[in-house]
């Protein structure tokens, strides 16, 4: 399995195009998809063996994971650049719907919103994905902000301060400290981390990032996604008064012009948090 990783990375390297960002993050994903087609049963594949039932078991499992559309559409598109570079093209189905892949859906009135709870993390073995989860529900990180976060750095007593390096599209941000929990959890990641990341010595990112999925994947904790949802939906309230309208509040024409008003500058302010430079964007998290 490993000459696939490795292949893989070989193909990448040979066709570079788009940003380093970008590079990156399809070089990180198709090392996941060589790991899984060998837990799928399938370990003696080259790069130039891809058929159209790796496509289709991968498949399965990603929606199995009850992954979101946009997730699984990213995957399928990198799944097509393989197929494109090795000349099997057919492989893959050129429509997502063969799949059962629908279209994206920013804006419903169904909560994703994930507690986390300490029956997950009482079946995670690994105190650093323990801990990163333990952020990301209180604090609303992305998982790679979770892993990559220097504890002792990031805190500045009211406020919890990420690097561009960590956060997407190199957006730097703060996020208030405003709560006890809040501040449990942040001593906690400092005792642990030192003045170190949540990325174990001897560790690189990728090869903690596997890890926190393997545990997340044995501990049948899945859509962690739903961690910054939950965050989004508490802070909405926080802000307002009321409940989301994601979940159960008033939807936005049910609200009086002054409700709008405090309604807007509470979207702002969570989209701020969240590290999104848009307050449509929180549609997705507290529907409208």
């Amino acid at each position: 399995m490993r000459d696939l990783n490795y292949e893989l990375k070989q193909i990448c390297r040979r066709n570079r195009d788009g940003s380093y960002a970008t590079q990156r993050d399809r070089e990180r994903v198709l090392d996941l998809v060589a790991n899984q087609l060998q837990e799928l049963g399938y370990r003696h594949m080259s790069a130039a063996s891809l058929k159209p039932k790796h496509v289709q078991r991968l498949v399965e499992r990603w929606q199995a994971e009850a992954m979101a559309v946009g997730t699984l559409k990213n995957r399928m598109a990198e799944l097509r650049w393989w197929a494109e570079k090795i000349g099997k093209q057919n492989v893959i189905a050129r429509d997502n719907a063969h799949y059962g892949i629908g279209n994206r859906q920013f804006v419903t009135q169904v909560s994703k919103a994930r507690e986390l709870s300490a029956v997950d993390l009482g079946r995670i073995t690994d105190p650093y994905t323990a801990m990163s989860l333990r952020l990301q529900a209180a604090f609303g990180l992305r998982r790679a902000e979770s892993i990559k976060i220097q504890p002792v750095w990031a805190d500045r007593g009211n406020q919890l301060v990420l690097k561009a390096s960590w956060a997407k599209g190199g957006r730097a941000r703060e996020i208030p400290i405003r709560n006890e929990e809040q501040r449990r959890e942040l001593d906690a990641a400092k005792s642990l981390a030192g003045k170190g990341s949540l990325i174990p010595a001897g560790l690189s990112y990728v090869d903690q990032l596997r890890r926190f999925e393997h545990q997340c994947a044995a501990a049948g904790i899945h859509r962690v996604h739903g961690h910054r949802h939950q965050y989004a939906q508490v802070r909405y309230r926080e802000l307002t008064g009321w409940a989301a309208p994601a979940a159960g509040g008033p939807r936005s024409k049910e609200l009086t012009p002054e409700q709008r008003e405090v309604d807007r500058q509470a979207r702002v302010t969570i989209s701020e948090e969240l590290g999104h430079g848009r307050e449509q964007i929180t549609a997705v998290y507290l529907s409208r």
